[in-house]
């Protein structure tokens, strides 16, 4: 089960395609404390993968550390036609996958 959508972009520019990923998700430390001064407990992305056409280019594992909806950016090389896919999975579980067209 997500906790909510992705928006990705992937754009050509010049021999390499620019993605941009905007990941929804709360990213919570377990740290902060809600206004009634109960503990909220850790609610955070531990791994995100990108794939090209199936073929992982680039992961990164991630912590609390990172802040709420999160943005992601990197170039890889690929053409137009070519099938860009992000994958994350949290601390609970819960992952969401999107996939969208090189432009």
């Amino acid at each position: 089960m997500s906790t909510g959508p992705m928006r990705i972009r992937a754009q050509m520019q010049g021999d390499v395609v620019n993605v941009r990923a905007l990941i929804s998700h709360p990213m919570e430390t377990g740290q902060r404390k809600d206004a009634s001064g109960n503990t909220i407990p850790a609610h955070y992305i531990t791994e995100v993968v990108a794939s090209v056409n199936g073929t992982p280019v680039i992961a990164a594992d991630w912590s609390g550390a990172i802040s709420t909806n999160p943005y992601w950016e990197f170039n890889v090389k690929a053409k137009p036609g070519d099938k860009i896919t992000i994958k994350w999975i949290d601390n609970k579980g819960d992952s969401k996958e999107e996939t969208v067209e090189v432009k």
